[in-house]
Order: C-alpha cells, then structure tokens, then sequence
C-alpha cells in the first residue's frame, strides 16, 4: 500500500480526501526555500530588496530576482527564478497590450491579478505544474504607491510590506514590529536592509543586496547603487542593532 498522501501528490488536479492539493503545496514549499525577497511601501514610493548569493567567479552587475515590468513597476522573486522570468515577460507583454489599448499606464493590481489568474489556471489543467515562485509586484500608479504578493495557488493579496524566502516568518514579525506607514523611503531602505541580514548568513557587506525603488514623484523604477546600499546598511546596522557575526 502507498503511503496516504502518495496517491494524491502524482496529479494536479486530484483533492486528497482531507481537502488539500499536495503539488501547489510543494510549490510553496519551494517558495519558502529560496533567498529571502522584501517588499516595503513608504510615503515616497516602494522599495523592493532581495538577497542574491552569486558565485565565487560570477558576474554580479545583473540583478538576477528584481524585474521591471513597466517603467513604473517591479518584480522581486522568491523561489524557483526560471518561473519568476516566464511571468514577468507574461506581465510585460499584458502591461505593453494595456497600454496600447487604452493609452494609458496599467494599473499594479491588474498586473498582480493577472498573474495570480495564470498561477490559478496551473494549478487545475492537467499536463502542466504549478509556478513554483512568489512575487512581490509594486509600483506607483494613480491610486498611489502599491504592493501585492502573488503565491503558487493563485492568491494575490496586498501589503503594506512583506517577506518571502527562507527566513520569511522571522523578517514578517520583524516588519510587524518595525514598519510605520509613514516612513521615508530611506528609512524603508534602511528597513529592507536590516530585513535581508536578518534572515541572511551574511551579517556584513552589501554584495549580496539588490535594491531597487519606484518613488512616487518620478513613477520610475530605478536601480540602487552598491554605494547607495551600503549607506543604508550603515543606519540599519546602527538603528536595529542587527548582531554582526563573531570575529
């Protein structure tokens, strides 16, 4: 006899009898087990910061798990990056056709919708397999600055901040406890920063942080610079008294 969850884990589209669709399970399992991603609305904009482990011999320049959808939102990703890529270029050519039809910006949580339906659909047909990534989708649009979490079943919800990745639940009590509405986005720069040592190995250094913002005066994403990064590491290490590893 096969164990009882074993014959319910082999097809997407089969319930077991408790209610429960084991491969979208395995696919937010393989959310939690990425690098830790953060999304952190401000009064001035969104930053979004993520983790990054290069190798010892690779490139660093090319921000491998931030994307920019439009020129007024962005991707952070956690989980499996190949997925993250096909929905970003899904998100692209929805934002471009938006834009076309009805001159005029698309809005972030049509975006954020749009590819949580897509994550719904996969996890109902038969022959395909849940997206195993979780995005964080944010940006500045006419209803101000906004953040939305997609996950593998479909949901989409929005934040005022959020973590996904390993070390998720220990950075979301450490938002919960930190985050104000009203907060610069240097501060929430800051705070994104002291989110990835947290959850990081690496309590020093910024080669393993990408950042990135979309400021609400300019409704443009940018990329910050190392140097940037590491100014706001300097008031995150200060402010939230992030324990640096032993000599």
């Amino acid at each position: 006899m096969l164990p009882a969850a074993a014959g319910y884990d082999r097809a997407i589209t089969v319930f077991s009898p408790d209610g429960r669709l084991y491969q979208v399970e395995y696919a937010i399992e393989t959310v939690r087990r990425g690098t830790i991603a953060v999304g952190i609305r401000s009064k001035d904009g969104v930053v979004l910061a993520v983790e990054e482990k290069p190798r010892k011999l690779q490139s660093n320049d090319v921000t491998q798990k931030i994307f920019q959808v439009d020129d007024h939102i962005g991707i952070a990703a956690a989980g499996y990056i190949p997925d993250a890529r096909s929905q970003v270029d899904n998100a692209r050519f929805f934002s471009q056709s938006n834009r076309l039809i009805y001159d005029e910006p698309v809005e972030v949580e049509t975006v954020a919708k749009h590819l949580a339906d897509q994550c719904q659909q996969f996890t109902q047909y038969a022959g395909v397999r849940p997206f195993g990534v979780a995005l964080i989708i944010s940006g500045v649009d006419q209803h101000g600055s906004t953040l939305y979490l997609t996950d593998p079943s479909g949901t989409y919800i929005p934040y005022e901040a959020v973590a996904i990745g390993s070390g998720s639940d220990q950075v979301t009590d450490f938002l919960e406890k930190n985050y104000k509405p009203d907060m610069s986005i240097e501060d929430a720069s800051a705070l994104a920063t002291a989110s990835i040592y947290l959850a990081s190995d690496e309590k020093q250094g910024v080669k393993h942080i990408k950042m990135s913002h979309v400021k609400k005066d300019t409704k443009k994403l940018t990329k910050i610079q190392e140097k940037e990064i590491e100014k706001y590491a300097s008031v995150a290490l200060q402010k939230y008294k992030i324990d640096k590893p032993d000599a």
